[in-house]
């Protein structure tokens, strides 16, 4: 079973509303997941955990799991496996 492991995003989340006049930021916080619908193929994303925000407080950080075309099968195992390591 193969599958690619990467972010979800290139930074945390930001506060609600801090990008709304920054068409660009927002574009680029998307940028990540993009490839597997270009390629036809499937990914899902879990939580794998939390990171400390300048402000303190514990954001939640994602990974992106990719896999073959019609390998949805494969990357739910890898998924399940991930969700349960905690």
């Amino acid at each position: 079973m193969d599958a690619i492991l990467s972010p979800v995003t290139p930074n945390v989340a930001p506060v609600i509303g801090a990008d709304k006049d920054n068409p660009l930021q927002q574009y680029l916080a998307d940028i990540f997941t993009i490839s597997a619908n270009l390629a036809g193929i499937c990914g899902i994303s879990v939580p794998c955990g939390k990171v400390t925000s300048e402000s303190g407080s514990q954001l939640p950080v994602g990974l992106q799991i990719l896999g073959p075309h019609m390998g949805e099968q494969a990357i739910l195992k890898v998924a399940r496996a991930v969700e349960s390591s905690d």
